[in-house]
């Protein structure tokens, strides 16, 4: 009898421990997720104001920035949690902003702007950070969708509700998948 109970005690104990992290790593995903989301609010907040700023000395470069500002448009327009949507509308921004910083080097008066290199610092640094913000987020569903995978968890997570997480990835044919073209020809 006191076998049985002890028996039955470890396994509760084992059980709730299992949860418990069950619980703690989707918290951690949902966390991760909101990381992104205010890297994306970040770079879509600091668009308008590049785009200001470049927009008088490229006169001849609407299109581009047309573009950009019609790529923040659509990223900003996606329904929360769906992933595949997110990552593609953001690679087409990702890609716009690269055409745009680009061009920047083809105008002089651009590179000798104070307020636009500072705005372009800050983007770098924030592509830098949605970057370090998708690679955690993909690490930390890595390890939920693992822990739900493995023997013995396997067996209860799917009774307990839990899901696997979707990974940030590019589509397959997002712009951000294409290789820079570099011209050191002068």
């Amino acid at each position: 009898m006191i076998v049985s109970l002890i028996v039955i005690v470890v396994i509760g104990i084992w059980l709730m421990s299992m949860y418990n992290g069950l619980i703690t790593l989707r918290n951690n995903v949902a966390n991760a997720l909101r990381q992104i989301d205010v890297q994306l609010k970040r770079r879509h907040d600091l668009i308008p104001n590049l785009v200001s700023a470049v927009k008088g000395e490229m006169k001849f470069e609407q299109e581009t920035l047309e573009k950009v500002v019609q790529a923040r448009a659509a990223a900003m327009s996606v329904k929360p949690g769906n992933m595949k949507d997110l990552a593609a509308k953001e690679g087409e921004l990702t890609a716009a902003l690269g055409r745009l910083m680009m061009l920047k080097e083809s105008y002089p008066s651009l590179k000798a702007n104070e307020e636009v290199n500072k705005l372009m610092e800050e983007l770098t640094h924030t592509e830098n950070q949605i970057g370090f913000s998708r690679q955690f987020y993909n690490d930390i569903c890595t390890k939920f969708n693992t822990k739900q995978q493995v023997f013995p968890t396997n067996i209860f997570a799917s009774m307990l509700g839990f899901k696997p997480e979707e990974l940030w990835e590019l589509p397959a044919d997002s712009p951000e998948r294409e290789n820079v073209k570099v011209d050191l020809s002068f």
